[in-house]
This record gives structure tokens, sequence and C-alpha cells, in this order.
């Protein structure tokens, strides 16, 4: 797993360089959240050299990273991401599709993880965001998940309306640690939050946090494998017994 880290470190750093160095774009593949950790280590050896990171569509958790400016490259390049719609031939006869499934049906075609950004679905219809280099393919191949036959377009406008939506809740807890705030967000024990720590499954805007008693800054966001995410927006309010209300938005 080191040398997985190191040889991404590199990866990132000669990326940096070459945008740097030659006045173009270059770009990452998709970043899962580990990947997204390990960028956050590099960065700050990374000087001036501008970046920016962007899923698709505000909200999306896999990004990918875009080295370079339109002030060094003298023009502006966007992002290599495509988003094809995939829905049921027939809503009608049509399983309920989860992402499980959509990413299933997709992986199954030989297609790499690295590849493939979020997967999104609205009103059991899927829109999923890709490599440009792969989005044809993906369109051409994707003809069944599960057991539903699908039909395909790559789109280049989203549905109106929240794609990630959220549910603001105020929950009651002793303090502003990380450790407390998740074990009442996803119904945990306090020794059950704190387990996901060590096993490195805690994100907060990208970066891998390890400490249980992270203070989580006003709207960042937290991501926990395995359980979801949310956005914290912050203190509240106190109450008689002496612990805090705090307010989140979950991504449901």
């Amino acid at each position: 797993m080191t040398d997985e880290r190191e040889l991404l470190k590199k990866r990132f750093t000669e990326l940096a360089k070459r945008a740097y160095n030659s006045g173009i774009f270059t770009f990452t593949s998709f970043l899962g959240l580990s990947e997204q950790a390990v960028f956050s280590e590099v960065k700050r050896s990374l000087g001036s050299i501008p970046y920016t990171a962007f899923g698709g569509a505000h909200g999306c958790e896999r990004v990918v990273i875009r080295f370079g400016s339109e002030e060094d490259a003298g023009f502006e390049m966007p992002f290599p991401i495509s988003v094809i719609k995939a829905e049921p031939a027939s809503q009608k006869y049509a399983d309920k599709l989860t992402h499980r499934d959509f990413l299933g049906a997709i992986l199954n075609l030989g297609i790499e993880r690295e590849m493939l950004g979020d997967i999104v679905i609205i009103d059991n219809v899927g829109y999923i965001f890709a490599l440009d280099s792969i989005a044809d393919y993906i369109a051409e191949n994707l003809i069944r998940v599960k057991h539903t036959d699908i039909r395909r377009e790559i789109v280049y406008s989203l549905p109106e309306g929240e794609l990630f939506k959220t549910e603001r809740r105020t929950v009651q807890v002793s303090g502003e640690r990380l450790d407390a705030i998740v074990a009442r967000v996803f119904s945990l024990s306090r020794d059950d939050a704190q387990s996901l720590f060590k096993k490195r499954l805690v994100f907060a805007s990208g970066k891998q946090i390890e400490s249980a008693s992270y203070t989580p800054k006003a709207d960042e966001v937290v991501s926990v494998r395995g359980h979801g995410r949310f956005i914290y927006r912050g203190f509240a309010s106190n109450t008689r017994k002496g612990k805090m209300n705090i307010e989140i938005d979950v991504y449901v």
C-alpha cells in the first residue's frame, strides 16, 4: 500500500510539473477519497502550480484534478468529463436499479474504476460521469443493468434541481468532536464510530482524518466509507443540559 501511495504521489508531481513547465493542461483520472487524501499530502509541495478539482457537477465525490491555468496556457480547457444518461427501455417492467447495479454492469464491460466518476440515480434513471475517452464505449455497450434493458445517450445538460439531494438535520452532541458527530449521524456507538477512524474510513474535504477528536469546519463535507456523507453546518444552540445542537446536511 505504501508503494502505491508513493507511486501516486510521484504521478501527481509529474503531472503538475509537466503542466507548469510546458504551459499546458494535464489531468488525472477520477480520484476516490483515498486518492484525494494522497493528493492532499502532495499539494503543499506543488508551490504556486495551479490546480482545480471537479467531478462533472457540484457535489460530486469522485473528482478529476486539472493542473494548469488559462493564464499559463493562453486558453481555457474544460474537464474531459462526459455524462451518460442510462434509463430503462420500459420503466413499467424495470428492476429498481441501484448505484451498485449500474457500477457492476459498467465494470463488467472491462472498464477500470478510475475511468468513472459518480453515478447518480434519479427516478430509476442513471447519470454516469465518465472520462471522455470511455464515454462512447459505455454508451454503445451498456445494454443491460441487472435484468433491465437500457437506453443510453451522452447528454450535455443535467436534470433541473438538485442533483445531490440533502436533508437538514439538527443533532445533539456533547461536543464538536467528529467521532461524536459521526456516531449520532449514522446511529453508531461511540466505540464503533472511533473504529472507523482507526480503519482510515473517515474523510473531510478530501483529507483522511485519523484523529477521532478532529473538529470539522463549517461547511466541510465529511465522508464515511460504507455509511454516507454529510455537510457540517456548525453550532446551532446550547441545550439546557449543557449539550450542543449542531446542524448538518445529510446526503440522501
